[in-house]
């Protein structure tokens, strides 16, 4: 067997890495994705120890990255300059594979006909480790198969985010996380264990990912009335301004005071896909607009509605910014007057026209509560079943059968039996035995059109439908 030749350099580089996606996870576990589109997740998965980190970086709290310098040894192979770029495809796998370090380098002797290709250590540790096909190739290409010691030199920038994090947080904890890309921003929920490292941290993810220039962490405080999370600033600047593009449209917002979530780019696209044009949808909770404002650039007529006045604000912004602001009524009411005020009073006329009428409840914490504003909104009215309302209503559930639940409570809250007449969505599982999903059904006429909005069914089982919640 061919013995290792040594050769003595160093080497320091920078990390050059491509632009990242809106989600990736930080560690090795893998996280699953909710989509292809911008706002999955990225699974990430850990290779073999190239780096070991040194003992005394563990329980650093405040980031020095000289600490995690470290000279390695690496295999490498002499390659004529001639045959460089072949040998390079035909042993890809083999190679080193290492944030902001090249793969061929100068030879000692700095000869313009030969180049050092870097190999991975776990990969090949002899001239035998190479499979047949690589062998076969250097073969082809008459390189000789005799290795030689390289002396790699790693910094902070080699380092991948969860190779840092591995070797700062405490042996045995789960170091495991993940954070959605919002813009500039990205955004973190911490665990307990991991809030005395919430400033590394977050200064790592700011390092590691380019065009991060903010990162943030949710607390736990959230805000009663408009039910979006508080958060804190990690690292970079405290500008909160996001600005960010989903199925072609363009949003901007002030991430910290309204409520965006990247995972639902999907969600948005399959709702709007509903639409007609010349439909008109009333979107209860608008937010900043993800809703409404696709659906009024595919030609729909748009009612939009949130309580929250800074989602208003910007959801005035963005409908002028995507140019659609003549076909989006904007209101900023709470969404139980929303339907029983600008909702009760367009029906009447939309119900004897032919064009789609779609109500859209995403508030998925609350959302089902207020399905009761629909029972006897249109009491005065000559009851029609032609084209009644198409309502698209979120919530979350913790039970065995989520879909089931989901059904029951609708139908309480709405007053009318929904079994026959709904379909159930899984939209996304929020957390362990906590799902996200949407209940779609056309309101029935003996609701809408009910003579005493308390009571649209007999009251026995009406009160054992509320004794279930």
């Amino acid at each position: 067997m061919t013995q290792w030749n040594r050769v003595s350099v160093s080497i320091q580089t920078r990390i050059k890495v491509k632009s990242p996606t809106r989600h990736r996870s930080l560690c090795s576990a893998a996280v699953r994705p909710a989509s292809s589109s911008p706002g999955s997740i990225v699974q990430s998965r850990m290779e073999p120890k190239l780096y070991k980190p040194p003992p005394q970086v563990r329980g650093m709290t405040s980031l020095d990255k000289e600490a995690f310098t470290q000279t390695i040894t690496v295999p490498a192979l002499r390659v004529p300059t001639g045959v460089l770029n072949k040998v390079v495809k035909s042993l890809k796998k083999s190679t080193v594979q290492r944030p902001g370090v090249p793969r061929v380098v100068q030879d000692a002797e700095e000869s313009s006909d030969f180049r050092l290709l870097l190999l991975d250590p776990h990969k090949v540790t002899s001239p035998s480790s190479f499979s047949e096909v690589e062998a076969e190739a250097l073969r082809s290409f008459e390189v000789t198969k005799e290795l030689q010691d390289y002396e790699l030199h790693l910094t902070y920038d080699n380092l991948k985010s969860e190779e840092v994090l591995e070797a700062v947080l405490p042996l045995g904890q789960d170091v495991t996380t993940s954070f959605s890309r919002v813009g500039h921003i990205a955004h973190m929920n911490l665990r307990d264990h991991q809030l005395p490292y919430k400033n590394l941290i977050g200064q790592v993810i700011m390092d590691k990912n380019p065009g991060v220039t903010c990162v943030v962490n949710k607390t736990n405080m959230i805000d009663s009335t408009y039910r979006y999370f508080k958060m804190e600033v990690l690292a970079g600047e405290e500008n909160m301004v996001a600005k960010v593009k989903e199925n072609g449209v363009t949003y901007e917002f002030d991430f910290s005071c309204v409520y965006w979530n990247p995972r639902l780019s999907t969600e948005h696209q399959r709702i709007v896909q509903l639409v007609k044009r010349g439909d008109t949808v009333f979107d209860v909770f608008a937010g900043v607009g993800p809703f409404a404002i696709p659906a009024a650039r595919f030609g729909a007529n748009v009612l939009a509605n949130d309580l929250n006045p800074e989602s208003y604000r910007w959801l005035q912004h963005n409908c002028k910014l995507n140019k659609v602001e003549s076909k989006v009524r904007t209101f900023n009411l709470d969404g139980r007057a929303f339907i029983q005020g600008p909702l009760k009073q367009e029906l009447p006329a939309l119900i004897k026209e032919k064009a789609g009428i779609h109500v859209v409840m995403n508030l998925p914490a609350l959302a089902l509560e207020f399905l009761d504003a629909f029972r006897g909104l249109l009491h005065l009215e000559a009851p029609s079943d032609e084209n009644l309302p198409t309502v698209h209503c979120y919530g979350f559930s913790k039970e065995e059968n989520p879909k089931m639940d989901m059904v029951q409570r609708a139908s309480c809250s709405l007053g009318f039996p929904l079994e026959k007449g709904c379909s159930v969505h899984f939209v996304r599982n929020v957390a362990p035995n906590k799902d996200m999903l949407c209940v779609s059904f056309t309101v029935p006429k003996e609701v809408l059109f009910s003579s005493d909005p308390q009571q649209t069914e007999p009251a026995p089982k009406r009160q054992k439908c509320e004794e279930s919640t």
